[in-house]
């Protein structure tokens, strides 16, 4: 093999390294930012091929998509005192690699300034509002303030929070006890105005239904006793009848039907002087 042959294949291969090495691609899910002794030259967020100086030039990339930081669990107290433990997480993502990089360096430190900044604003957001207030669908619109607030404090670190979410809300452990306690109390205090009510209404059914009967009864009584009455006019009518057209025989049948009352007990004493005797001694 000829020293030129050598010699151009020499140069071809370090053209070749030299090229790699100016050579950079960036995905489209990503945007580079080009370092040239630590100053930033320019910022790529499309995607593509793109060139650097070899050796001097250092290319750092970051996602363009966007990003979910897990905040850990965290104690706050609401206005009514109580405490809940808020289990929060913040969708983010980098729209300027520039102010990112002056700002934030890495993502590790950009998470952490994230979790300063969103439970602080849960905190004091949180702490406006009760616990039964947080618990329900008004919690939607105080996170929706939560995220426009941490989106404004973070915009000049080249980050925009796009939205915070509430994966969990609970009571604390020694917490919860009470909490069944007191609600366990306030069923039965419900459950003893329902049977409270139950009864007034039952005694009130009742007093009704007794006053008709009273009513009733008193108009029965007074029905049974013209009845009676108009049959005891009737009957003293047919006895003056019958005494009218037989005086004998009435006053023989009276004095029959006074024997039936006064016989139905036991044995009767009786002298030979007493009239109504008469059909029985002769």
């Amino acid at each position: 093999m000829s020293a030129k042959l050598i010699s151009f294949i020499v140069i071809l291969i370090v053209a070749f390294i030299i090229l790699s090495l100016s050579m950079f691609v960036v995905d489209q899910t990503e945007q580079a930012v080009v370092l040239r002794f630590g100053q930033i030259l320019n910022v790529y967020q499309t995607p593509g091929i793109h060139f650097k100086m070899p050796l001097i030039d250092n290319v750092v990339k970051f996602e363009k998509r966007i990003l979910l930081y897990d905040i850990e669990p965290e104690k706050i107290i609401t206005e009514d005192k109580k405490t809940l433990i808020v289990d929060t997480y913040a969708l983010w993502k980098i729209v300027d690699a520039k102010k990112f990089l002056e700002t934030m360096k890495t993502i590790s430190l950009a998470e952490s300034r994230i979790d300063d900044i969103v439970y602080s604003h849960v905190r004091n957001v949180f702490a406006k509002h009760t616990f039964d207030e947080i618990i329900s669908d008004k919690r939607e619109n105080f996170l929706n303030e939560v995220t426009n607030l941490a989106r404004g404090d973070l915009a000049n670190f080249g980050i925009e929070v796009v939205d915070v979410r509430v994966k969990q809300a609970d009571l604390p452990n020694e917490n919860v006890r009470a909490v069944y306690e007191r609600m366990k109390a306030e069923r039965y205090s419900i459950a003893a105005q329902i049977r409270a009510d139950g009864q007034k209404e039952a005694q009130k059914i009742r007093a009704e239904a007794e006053k008709k009967a009273t009513v009733i009864l008193a108009q029965a009584q007074s029905e049974a006793e013209k009845i009676k009455g108009t049959g005891e006019a009737s009957a003293t009518r047919i006895y003056a009848l019958a005494y009218q057209k037989d005086p004998e025989f009435f006053e023989f049948w009276r004095t029959i039907s006074a024997y039936n009352s006064i016989f139905k007990d036991g044995t009767v004493i009786f002298g030979n002087d007493l009239e109504i005797f008469k059909y029985i001694i002769h």
